[in-house]
């Protein structure tokens, strides 16, 4: 839909998550109590305007704002890596909501598949704008002994540019560790590509077969250019002829994605590859590698190839990503999900949506099951927040937040939705929940990067880089959370390079 992270430790992480968090799930609705979070169960609350004998939408298209989810988390990565060089990255390859989703929520979960939904907000300091937080959550990661088998395709970039430390060598490594890892059950196909690509492994089961894995593992090495698109279009086709039904398919993409041979196009390369995505349900993780790094490239690759993609840059963030990340992306709770918020126009005077700036849908395509929307995982969550202006005098209603998703395997429809009453604005957005605090840090750090340096107004409230480092060094110390002080190192380290005092 879109248009406008040293070697044996990272492999060990990464057998760790694959082998740990592999679960095909269902999804169901649930219902709202009306209070801003849905209890879970499987009754549909439809979305503001919907009724059962018409697919279309009664509410005026100027308080309504519909986007497909994103759960990438890639954009923040490279930004700490470009940080951390002394480099401030370039706007066009600062996306907020991806800052925001860097750093999970703590929502309540649904008690069984679905989604919860959690609607909150803070007054900002700025006359009458608040910071608005939709939430939304599926149930936890399953244990590693209630997975289905997986079948893995694994497509590497041999190319000449992984050569540099951290990158070859991180994969070869941490396959190796993952071939111990996995079930006799599982299984792993292996393709390679630099100027052309190469079927490596067919979809080969470990049990009985691990030496012939590992051999083919330690025989990776780097070669001549980078030809993204025929590795991807090998690696769809591999994972087809090694399709198996009832296990876990999914073609996991790792590249500095600096494609400079064949297609070099997502779209290009995507149309290719359409029916195994589309019949087969084969989806796209894509793990980025790299100083310099195709982020343009990889981000689209993912979000139109119905998958998700993150960035590894450091010890830290390869913790959170195969620990965490990686078992949440190579399953499916929903497909095509995508959110609509209806504010209440008799209080609300205007709103903008932070972020997900190439996500956006038409208001009308929300219940358009054909409709390309995002997919996502057990044990995620999905944030997204709105600057809102409210009226003099405002009272009641402010918004419902409503999420509509297919389930994996049926494709049947299910929606959820949650409520906001202006009461719920009444907290200054610095003395509301940790999360909110967070997750508008987050976005705020975001602003500044993306724009600082083109002249348009900032998100209301926002403080220079400076205070908003000691907001986010006093957030990471109330919970010790390390990933919050990262966040608030990053943000020096922007102050330091020339951002907003």
């Amino acid at each position: 839909m879109r248009e406008d992270q040293t070697r044996r430790p990272w492999g060990v992480l990464i057998a760790t998550t694959v082998a740990g968090g592999l679960l095909l799930t269902g999804c169901g609705g649930g219902a709202s109590d009306g209070s801003g979070k849905s209890d879970g169960s499987t009754a549909v609350f439809p979305a503001p305007g919907y009724s059962p004998e018409r697919n279309d939408n009664r509410e005026s298209a100027d308080h309504l704002s519909t986007f497909a989810l994103d759960v990438d988390t890639a954009s923040y990565g490279y930004a700490r890596r470009v940080l951390s060089e002394g480099r401030l990255p370039e706007p066009s390859a600062v996306r907020p909501e991806e800052f925001v989703n860097s750093f999970p929520q703590d929502y309540e979960r649904p008690r069984g598949n679905g989604f919860t939904v959690t609607v909150d907000g803070a007054r900002t300091g700025d006359a009458d704008w608040s910071l608005v937080r939709v939430g939304l959550a599926t149930r936890a990661a399953p244990a590693e002994g209630e997975r289905p088998p997986a079948a893995l395709t694994f497509v590497v970039d041999v190319s000449g540019s992984m050569g540099e430390p951290g990158r070859l060598d991180l994969v070869r490594d941490s396959l190796g560790v993952l071939t111990e890892r996995l079930r006799d059950d599982d299984s792993i196909a292996l393709v390679t590509f630099s100027d052309e690509a190469r079927r490596v492994l067919p979809m080969t089961r470990l049990g009985g077969h691990r030496a012939r894995v590992h051999d083919a593992i330690d025989e990776l090495e780097t070669d001549a250019s980078t030809n993204l698109g025929a590795g991807v279009r090998t690696g769809y086709a591999t994972a087809v002829e090694g399709l198996r039904p009832g296990a876990t398919n999914r073609v996991v993409l790792l590249s500095d994605g600096l494609a400079n041979t064949g297609d070099t196009d997502a779209d290009t390369i995507l149309e290719r590859i359409a029916d195994a995505r589309r019949e087969h349900g084969i989806t796209l993780f894509g793990v980025g590698v790299g100083s310099e790094y195709g982020d343009a490239l990889m981000e689209r690759l993912a979000d139109r190839g119905d998958g998700h993609t993150t960035y590894v840059s450091s010890d830290g963030d390869a913790r959170r990503v195969f620990s965490e990340q990686l078992p949440q992306n190579v399953e499916l709770t929903a497909r095509d999900a995508k959110a609509q918020v209806a504010f209440d126009p008799r209080n609300v005077r205007e709103f903008r949506l932070i972020g997900y700036d190439d996500r956006r849908v038409a208001d009308e395509d929300f219940r358009d099951d054909r409709v390309d929307g995002g997919e996502v995982g057990p044990g995620h969550t999905v944030t997204a927040l709105y600057a809102v202006r409210t009226r003099p005098g405002a009272g009641g209603h402010l918004a419902t937040a409503s999420v509509r998703w297919l389930d994996p395997g049926t494709r049947e429809p299910h929606e959820e939705s949650g409520q906001l009453e202006t009461g719920s604005l009444d907290d200054d957005l610095w003395h509301s929940s940790y999360g909110l605090q967070v997750a508008a840090t987050a976005a705020y750090f975001a602003d500044d990067l993306r724009l600082n340096r083109t002249g348009r107004a900032p998100l209301p409230g926002r403080p220079g880089l400076r205070a908003l480092a000691d907001r986010a060094d006093a957030l990471a110390e109330r919970r010790q959370d390390a990933d919050v002080h990262g966040l608030a190192e990053a943000i020096r380290q922007a102050s330091e390079l020339g951002g907003s005092e």
